[in-house]
């Protein structure tokens, strides 16, 4: 606990400690503190117009920070929080404009790491706390990677081990009507319609102007890989079969390929003199997700000229999430019908 009452500290004095949540590693900020929040805009070099996500310990420490709790809000934090749920509510007048980009709203999580909590707790504070990555980086799943990103610009990183879920949290919008989930994450779609049967799924890209985002995360461009990287979409066989293809044309040209693969591709990938990086089996969602942004970075650190990928096909409730993902990370798509 003595690193926890150290990282509290650090918090209430207007300095940035990295922490791990069961989604990602993310970099805090006292939410309330506006040249605390700019801190984090600067290390991040994140633009102005992304808003933040407060993290607070439970529901009613929500109250200083909203307009109303609204019914809807109390049913889903009993169904979901702690977790990695993002509800987009009315703004109070306490919550600075640099935390939500300016807009009449505000994002609040409860998360559920009991790192995350048990600092929550200590500094007795609201935390604003995007991912701990500069800016536009696949997340950090683990303290190396937020070491690797944002190094000597923060003050403090508390080191929990690989995160659990390995994505960021749904944001669901509780101020539109019917509600629309901005961002998909580990709270699924049929999870959600079981509390809110008309939930609809707002535009899954958003062009970066000088207005607010609605939420985190909708950037056409995110969570990317230095290297560039093509993701093949379609169903599986035509998409591995424009993979290789397009894999022979960088090699025939002498240029390095990296090949993100699942467990049960390496088969027909397997002639190819490429590096593989292992994305898990497809199979196992759940395990994908955990490992993706980590197998990103090490896309990165191989130094080749390019990567590949197919996007997921299963249909489970962290597929979406994924896709989402992988879409967003990608310098190149290309759509493969069946065929």
């Amino acid at each position: 606990m003595a690193l926890i009452r150290r990282a509290a500290e650090c918090l209430r004095a207007g300095g940035l400690v990295a922490f791990p949540t069961e989604t990602v590693y993310g970099l805090g900020a006292h939410a309330l503190d506006r040249l605390a929040v700019q801190r984090v805009f600067a290390a991040k070099e994140r633009p102005s117009n992304d808003p933040l996500i407060v993290h607070v310990a439970a529901i009613d420490d929500i109250d200083p920070l909203v307009v109303d709790i609204p019914r809807l809000a109390r049913e889903l934090a009993a169904r979901f929080w702690p977790g990695p749920l993002t509800m987009v509510l009315r703004r109070s007048e306490r919550v600075p404009d640099e935390v939500t980009a300016g807009l009449g709203t505000v994002a609040i999580r409860v998360p559920s790491h009991p790192i995350a909590q048990a600092l929550l707790r200590c500094a007795q504070l609201p935390i604003a706390a995007p991912s701990a990555n500069r800016f536009s980086r696949p997340s950090p799943t683990r303290a190396a990677h937020v070491v690797a990103d944002l190094g000597d610009r923060i003050d403090m990183i508390l080191d929990g081990g690989p995160t659990r879920v390995g994505l960021e949290s749904t944001v669901i919008d509780l101020t539109s009507h019917p509600p629309a989930v901005l961002r998909p994450g580990a709270v699924d779609s049929g999870a959600l319609r079981a509390v809110i049967p008309d939930v609809r799924f707002g535009p899954d890209r958003a062009e970066g102007g000088t207005a607010g985002l609605p939420a985190p995360g909708m950037l056409p461009k995110h969570y990317a890989p230095v290297t560039p990287l093509t993701l093949f979409e379609g169903d599986r066989t035509t998409a591995i079969r424009e993979m290789v293809r397009a894999a022979q044309h960088h090699l025939d040209r002498r240029q390095s390929v990296g090949i993100l693969a699942f467990a049960g591709d390496l088969e027909q990938l397997r002639g190819l003199r490429v590096h593989f990086l292992d994305l898990g089996s497809e199979s196992d969602p759940a395990a994908v997700a955990s490992r993706l942004y980590a197998v990103l970075r090490e896309g990165d650190e191989l130094g080749v000229d390019t990567l590949l990928a197919r996007n997921i096909t299963t249909d489970h409730p962290l597929s979406t999430a994924i896709q989402d993902r992988l879409r967003r990370a990608s310098t190149h798509r290309t759509q493969s019908d069946r065929s």
